[in-house]
């Protein structure tokens, strides 16, 4: 039971290294990078108290070089999806009944192993499994996944200090109770931080989870596991598994005790799983709760009066950091006719500067995509830009996978504001400009609206603050991280709550109390201090 109003410290965010030549830090993800190079993993599933290996097994490798081996994950067969459910249903009596200091100490733990003796671990491997270079990493491994950890913290107990008022009669408060039942996580490869998130954020409000990472994430999230474990999550809370993923997500769909969904990934993927949530509704003990965030065609547009070079920046950053598989990364841009041509000199010359190779060069800024089906894809729309007649390829368009999964930076230029690939999801280093009239600004606001079912990220620059309010009115459904004067890319937790709608999600925000919320059931108590013992009430006298 509580003895105190405790009070955790507030959250600052996570300061970044800078790698820079000679620096210690430099030194040691280096080496911790060559050791795991070097050392073949063998990753369990997690399962309770139990490392459970099938021996059905896949084999691991760097996107940046696929002929190398990191080692070998095991996958699950239905009976172990179903072990771990009991398992984690066994183990929420406890956690349930934990104080929350107890759970608030366990996830501030796990931030500062991260900040510090699992950094370069983590960062390393997070390197090498995904062909992130190092900043990147150390942007999303280190320091978002800290920060998901400690402004959760601090979010946690603000939400348990918004009471309702009282008065002399009686006594009411509100207990955030977690879901009855477990939490469903799926989370995608292409941050770290996410996939330590999701399934964090709803055991920290209490609750227990199946965690499911991607196939092509489990070599950095075998390290997600061992924080956790030195941190003292107890077994049974997260339980991460691997294998079939229609097989895994039918199993926990089908089990009464599902209570909720935390995903990030694919539209269809998310929609499929509402679809399948909705036919199961009948199962449940209560309504689930169901978390996404999907996809983007997130855009950069600029205004007549922007500064060139600030634009090329956001569309060199913003469409090619880590070769363009961020939800949010700048992936359609529409450049005013009077400076389109010196924004795309500009941006083509970044491009000539890009070095691009393995990760573990630290003069890389392109590394590869995640795997061949990523690489076969973006390579079909770069051909295919080649040949249609309202296309052009202005920049790269070469790629090449004999040893690593590398697409060159590529810039599309086309006439048509519909092209497929200014609607489509790419996921990959290719951005596709359309070039506008400079009187047609506001109808073109109306296409950047029209043209995506998208509505994750957005930015627009310029240098006009009436242009810069007009196009924050026109697009405020289409973009629910909208940037001023700046890339479309690099949301901040505690600064930038991150999240869109329309196809790209429910737009619960992670690094926010609002997501937070989605991981409780309220149950208000109301306690009388002296009860009635006369139902008549005074209009009822002679």
């Amino acid at each position: 039971m509580g003895k105190g109003f405790f009070q955790v410290k507030p959250a600052v965010n996570e300061p970044i290294k800078t790698y820079a030549p000679g620096t210690p830090e430099r030194e040691e993800v280096l080496t911790s990078y060559q050791s795991q190079y070097k050392t073949s993993v063998d990753v369990p599933l997690f399962i309770g108290s139990e490392e459970v290996r099938t021996g059905d097994t896949a084999t691991m490798h760097p996107p940046h070089e696929h002929g190398h081996s990191l080692g070998t994950y095991h996958k699950a067969s239905k009976k172990h999806i179903e072990t771990a459910i009991s398992s984690a249903l066994e183990a929420r009596e406890a956690w349930v009944n934990l104080t929350w200091e107890q759970r608030a100490a366990i996830f501030s733990k796990a931030a500062e192993l991260i900040a510090g003796p699992y950094r370069a671990k983590i960062n390393a491997a997070t390197m090498l499994a995904q062909s992130k270079t190092i900043y990147q990493a150390e942007i999303d491994a280190a320091c978002e996944l800290i920060d998901f950890l400690r402004f959760n913290v601090q979010y946690m107990t603000e939400i348990y200090e918004e009471q309702p008022a009282s008065t002399n009669d009686a006594w009411n408060r509100v207990e955030y109770r977690p879901l009855e039942g477990f939490v469903y996580a799926i989370t995608p490869f292409n941050f770290t931080a996410i996939a330590g998130n999701l399934p964090a954020s709803a055991a920290l409000m209490g609750n227990v989870v199946i965690w499911k990472p991607s196939d092509h994430q489990v070599f950095s999230a075998n390290v997600i596991m061992e924080v956790f474990k030195e941190a003292g999550v107890p077994d049974g809370v997260i339980n991460m598994v691997m294998g079939d993923p229609v097989m895994i997500t039918n199993t926990v769909l089908d089990s009464p005790d599902f209570a909720g969904i935390h995903f990030t990934g694919s539209t269809d993927v998310f929609k499929h799983l509402w679809k399948q949530i909705g036919e199961n509704i009948t199962t449940y003990k209560t309504y689930p709760r169901i978390v996404g965030e999907t996809g983007g065609k997130d855009f950069i547009v600029a205004h007549p009066t922007a500064n060139p070079k600030a634009v090329a920046t956001a569309i060199s950053r913003g469409a090619f950091e880590f070769q363009g598989q961020k939800c949010s990364a700048a992936s359609r841009v529409y450049l005013p006719k009077s400076t389109a041509d010196e924004i795309l000199e500009l941006v083509k010359k970044d491009i000539e500067s890009f070095n691009m190779g393995s990760p573990e060069d630290m003069s890389n800024f392109i590394t590869a995509v995640i795997h061949e089906n990523s690489f076969d894809k973006l390579a079909k729309y770069i051909d295919q830009a080649k040949k249609d007649k309202d296309a052009e390829i202005v920049a790269g368009g070469t790629y090449d996978k004999s040893k690593g999964y590398f697409i060159d930076p590529t810039i599309i230029k086309t006439s048509n504001p519909k092209y497929t690939t200014m609607e489509t999801e790419l996921f990959g280093p290719v951005v596709t400009v359309y070039v506008y009239e400079d009187k047609d600004w506001s109808d073109m606001l109306k296409l950047v609206d029209e043209t995506s079912i998208y509505a994750l990220t957005g930015a627009v620059l310029s240098g006009d603050r009436y242009a810069i309010d007009e196009a924050t009115k026109a697009l405020q459904n289409c973009a629910g991280n909208f940037y001023i004067n700046d890339k479309p890319t690099g949301a901040v937790v505690g600064q930038q709550p991150f999240g869109g709608a329309r196809a790209s999600g429910t737009n619960d925000k992670a690094g926010s109390k609002l997501n937070l919320l989605r991981w409780v059931s309220p149950r208000l108590i109301k306690e009388t201090f002296v009860s009635p013992t006369d139902y008549r009430y005074p209009f009822l006298g002679e």
